[in-house]
């Protein structure tokens, strides 16, 4: 399967401007593994989750498809980055206690992906995919940007996209499924952090290769015309959605 590199080109835009995963889903998952010994992290991007991760296990071996995105990771001494394919991460044979992916499964051939997740686990570990859709922000700056995702940028979102959209309920998931607590990422922006995050889609590359930077730009202007003072901040949510299982 062909690596799809929709983030290099903007790896320290990535880093700066995607939200921070809560404590609580690293707690969460930490409850459900038997051991805290190992995490491997696939899909890292910049590490977002791969360094929360470090505070609750020993080791974080966080990997991901893209050079850029590696050498763009927030750095800590738990979390050992590596360029790795999700398919094929060099890990010996049941080593791990955890697997995550963030924001990237619907990126990976899943069949291959799971055998490798199958490989790599120890007995009973946890695997555990984790998405977030569409925004939501309060009713002053919500049509602003649901018009931008929706009918300007629309049709230029990958395929992909849909899976995140249905929160990857239609994947295939071939593993003892466990319940999961309702959680989101709440975050504090003020405008120019949520034009910054909106800058970093897949959508807007794609967009940008067509149509130049008009549509972000026109999107930025709009965004700041409803949203008021610059330094106002305001409450934006990203509903988690999670396909957890034990191997």
């Amino acid at each position: 399967m062909t690596f799809k590199d929709h983030f290099s080109a903007r790896s320290s835009d990535y880093a700066a401007y995607r939200p921070t995963y809560p404590a609580a889903l690293v707690d969460y998952l930490a409850g459900l593994c038997r051991t805290t010994d190992t995490v491997l992290d696939v899909g890292c991007g910049t590490g977002q989750l791969s360094v929360l991760l470090a505070e609750r296990f020993g080791s974080v071996i966080a990997t991901d498809a893209s050079r850029k995105q590696i050498e763009s990771a927030v750095q800590h001494d738990r979390v050992s980055y590596r360029v790795a394919p999700a398919e094929q991460s060099g890990l010996p044979s049941q080593s791990v206690d955890l697997i995550t992916v963030a924001q990237a499964a619907h990126w990976f051939d899943l069949p291959a992906f799971y055998k490798e997740a199958r490989r790599v686990g120890k007995p009973g570990a946890i695997l555990a995919l984790i998405t977030y859709g569409v925004i939501e922000a309060d009713s002053e700056i919500d049509p602003v940007i649901r018009r931008f995702y929706k009918d300007v940028i629309g049709p230029y979102w990958p395929p992909e996209r849909r899976h995140v959209e249905e929160g990857y309920r239609s994947f295939d998931f071939p593993f003892e499924e466990l319940s999961t607590p309702a959680m989101a990422i709440t975050v504090e922006w003020r405008a120019d952090d949520l034009i910054g995050y909106a800058d970093t889609w897949s959508a807007v590359r794609e967009a940008e290769r067509v149509l130049g930077r008009q549509p972000i730009e026109q999107f930025a202007s709009d965004l700041r015309s409803a949203w008021g003072s610059p330094d106002r901040r305001r409450e934006i949510r990203f509903p988690l959605s999670f396909r957890i299982g034990r191997l």
